[in-house]
């Protein structure tokens, strides 16, 4: 058994609808491999900038796991904090150390930008980003917070399967994929589970993996659905490249940590019985919506206020990790909403399974 052999990481998914979680493997190999990958992008991302000190601030996993030591192998100085914590003490890390880089979630980002009278007065020169989609408009706007130009905000694409896939240049204006990667782009017919068609110039992420040893990354497929995959001339080398992820079409979503769509659904129903669900996720976190519908064009029957709180009080405490972020006001609470958004047309729009995602 592969988790026996000795030298062997093992890294831990968040829960699916079973409560339990994956255990991800990564032999010795799969490690150099991670951080040297890890290790080039982050070089390229700094360039020649002469930075001496980076704070990782992130949920949990194998990119939190690694952040400090990739930062130490460049020569810098390289400390962590606990998403446990408060966001109190999150800015005083921020005040005491004073980063030059700051490795972050969007989430987490968000939250520091609020809480802060002036998040300028940190000294951060750039940001990596990783986790949650962060549209083009949301990094302007942390930018301008920051006090920095938005190509010193980076977003980077990843995840535990399969280790760091993407970054974004800033010169190119498109996400590269690292190295030992080979993708595909295929239409969600191809999924055979019933996901509307995507519009053109849309295609989910298909990744083969020549560096993974113990994982299978074989066509693996990440239902994230990215835009205008194909490839470009990159100092004179073919790179494969995407011009941005839009949307994950998946079972599972991101609030500071995974959380399965159907963990919604199934709490959703034991307290409210058969309504009608639509799931938005944005960078400031995740709304869910839930319709009890009418008939016979009576209107919809109210839900409770208690029995919309006793959800939410769920669906944060189903995952161990959001419940530790939110309580330390590193990511907002899950907002749990009755009616459908925008005043209505969720009964002719929705199908239960599908996350949508606001820009």
């Amino acid at each position: 058994m592969l988790a026996t052999r000795p030298g062997i990481s093992e890294y831990r998914t968040s829960g699916t609808s079973s409560g339990r979680r994956k255990s991800i493997y990564y032999t010795p190999s799969d490690e150099d491999a991670y951080l040297r990958i890890k290790r080039d992008v982050y070089r390229t991302i700094l360039g020649s900038g002469s930075y001496r000190t980076a704070l990782a601030d992130m949920g949990t996993g194998h990119a939190e796991a690694t952040a400090v030591e990739v930062f130490r192998q460049l020569g810098m100085k390289a400390e962590s904090i606990s998403y446990k914590l408060p966001i109190a003490r999150h800015l005083e890390k921020l005040q005491s150390f004073r980063p030059e880089v700051l490795y972050t979630m969007p989430s987490i980002l968000e939250r520091i930008v609020l809480a802060s009278p002036n998040p300028a007065h940190y000294g951060i020169r750039q940001v990596i980003l990783v986790g949650e989609i962060a549209s083009p408009g949301w990094i302007a706007g942390v930018a301008e917070r920051l006090g920095l130009p938005t190509a010193c905000i980076t977003d980077t694409y990843g995840s535990i399967e399969i280790g760091t896939m993407a970054y974004y240049s800033h010169q190119l204006g498109r996400y590269l994929l690292t190295e030992g990667l080979m993708a595909e782009g295929i239409g969600t017919e191809q999924l055979g589970q019933g996901i509307d068609p995507l519009p053109p110039g849309e295609q989910v992420l298909v990744l083969t993996s020549t560096v993974r040893e113990a994982f299978p990354a074989i066509r693996y497929v990440t239902y994230d659905v990215v835009r205008d995959l194909r490839p470009i001339m990159v100092d004179g080398m073919k790179r494969m490249s995407f011009h941005s992820v839009v949307k994950r079409i998946g079972p599972d979503l991101k609030h500071g940590e995974k959380i399965s769509i159907y963990d919604i659904e199934d709490i959703v129903y034991r307290h409210l019985g058969q309504v009608v669900i639509r799931v938005h996720m944005d960078v400031h976190g995740l709304t869910v919506y839930v319709d009890s519908g009418g008939s016979n064009g009576a209107a919809a029957p109210a839900i409770p206020q208690s029995q919309l709180d006793a959800v939410r009080d769920e669906l944060e405490e189903r995952i161990p990790e959001i419940s530790a972020m939110v309580r330390a006001g590193l990511v907002g609470r899950i907002q749990v909403v009755a009616g459908s958004p925008e005043g209505g047309g969720a009964h002719e729009a929705v199908k239960l399974k599908r996350i949508y995602y606001d820009k």
